[in-house]
């Protein structure tokens, strides 16, 4: 059987959005509300945010309504007692590297989009439609359990994604220009 739309995981996996106030994490929290794979359990904040309900802590910035359960859920502090077998990071790069290593030691698996481990040699820098095959490089995490996957800026996404067709007809110079919006 082929993975398309109609497969269905018989129990969702459970997972935590950290940074879940920010306007990345309210992103990750509309995109896994309603998602067929993922169950979303807990949210997690600053110290500022924990203990009050999410719908209280955050300024909804995203264009779907917030759906009431998730409104309702406890802010949690970003902590690896939170639920969830999978984290989604949307944490400062200033607070995301210490917190993000901590979930992986305490056995999380860790996707994060901030750039804390971006660098790190054994941390694959993921953009899926073109190097799907970096993920081996969690093999050679010192984590037991938990393994830290995350994703290069955005602009390289958009980057990456354009020159792997190019591949075959071995291009081997782009320049590139970036200019950061404010």
């Amino acid at each position: 059987m082929t993975m398309g739309s109609e497969f269905q995981f018989r129990d969702k996996i459970p997972v935590v959005v950290l940074g879940a106030t920010g306007s990345v994490g309210q992103k990750f929290v509309e995109l896994l509300v309603h998602h067929p794979w993922f169950d979303l359990v807990a949210v997690a904040a600053s110290d500022r945010s924990s203990g009050k309900c999410y719908g209280e802590a955050v300024n909804w910035l995203m264009p779907t309504p917030l759906p009431e359960s998730i409104a309702k859920m406890t802010v949690q502090k970003c902590q690896p007692d939170v639920p969830g077998m999978i984290a989604f990071s949307a944490l400062d790069a200033s607070v995301a590297g210490e917190i993000e290593t901590q979930f992986a030691q305490a056995g999380y698996l860790v996707v994060s989009n901030s750039g804390s481990h971006r660098m790190d040699p054994d941390v694959p820098l993921l953009v899926p439609e073109v190097n799907a095959q970096h993920l081996a490089l969690i093999r050679t995490q010192p984590f037991p359990k938990g393994k830290i996957i995350t994703n290069p800026n955005c602009s390289v996404v958009g980057l990456t994604l354009s020159l792997k067709p190019l591949c075959p007809s071995k291009v081997c110079r782009a320049l590139v220009r970036k200019r950061k919006c404010s």
